[in-house]
């Protein structure tokens, strides 16, 4: 089965719209892993905009932690052990704009590929599973596999924006995001997805194949104002479940 990684930057973004204690990211992945959630996803930012250092401090002993990051020096340092060893379980590099609103698109695996590499190797040396959020493009692809990636995280934005929409490019984009998934595996990676995705329009994603895991943020917490964490998580779970079964 699929798993679900839960990203709960947003409940951080609500405590810090305040500046209060509280609501408790920790407290947040304690109740989307008791619904299920097979991890705990978060973005530690350059300008500290949500998720904040002693929260990834607090979550990373107790969760399956994924941190997604900039393939900064400061971000390789956190993520390899400068707060009294705490490390993540993997690592997903994802490019970061301070005047965006979310990451908008993948990494250029091509582009940056001395960079990437150098990061890729500091974070595998201390045994942290590593993504790299890209476009499902065969270029970009096996630029991943070339830096030593064990994963790529295919960006599924423009999939979850036309399907929204209801564009007449939704099935070519559909057929790109599995061309992807199968050249990723052809060179020996694993294939996560994530971003837009939304318990309506998971399923398409899911019965593609290859998918090792979804992780999704903004739809889960979204929905949870009105039903709840743990249901938002739960409905999830079901969602990819029955696609599964399909």
């Amino acid at each position: 089965m699929i798993k679900l990684g839960v990203n709960i930057d947003h409940v951080a973004t609500l405590r810090q719209a305040r500046g209060e204690e509280f609501p408790n990211p920790i407290k947040a992945a304690r109740a989307a892993t008791e619904a299920g959630a097979d991890g705990i996803t978060i973005h530690l930012r350059e300008d500290r905009r949500h998720i904040q250092d002693d929260d990834f401090r607090k979550l990373c002993p107790e969760f399956r932690l994924n941190l997604e990051m900039a393939p900064t020096d400061e971000m390789v340092s956190i993520a390899t052990g400068t707060y009294e060893g705490i490390m993540p379980h993997s690592v997903c590099l994802v490019p970061e704009r301070r005047e965006e609103l979310t990451t908008e698109g993948g990494l250029d695996a091509l582009k940056n590929s001395i960079q990437l590499e150098k990061v890729v190797k500091q974070l595998k040396a201390k045994g942290i599973i590593v993504s790299i959020f890209i476009e499902s493009d065969p270029w970009q692809i096996e630029g991943a596999s070339r830096i030593g990636a064990d994963y790529i995280e295919i960006h599924t934005g423009r999939y979850a924006s036309l399907f929204l929409s209801g564009g007449k490019d939704l099935e070519d984009e559909l057929k790109r995001i599995e061309y992807g998934i199968k050249s990723a595996k052809k060179l020996g990676l694993k294939v996560n997805a994530g971003h837009g995705i939304t318990k309506d329009n998971v399923g398409q994603i899911v019965k593609l194949g290859g998918v090792e895991e979804l992780n999704i943020g903004f739809s889960i917490i979204a929905r949870a104002i009105f039903v709840g964490l743990e249901t938002a998580v739960r409905e999830m779970k079901d969602a990819i479940k029955d696609a599964e079964k399909e």
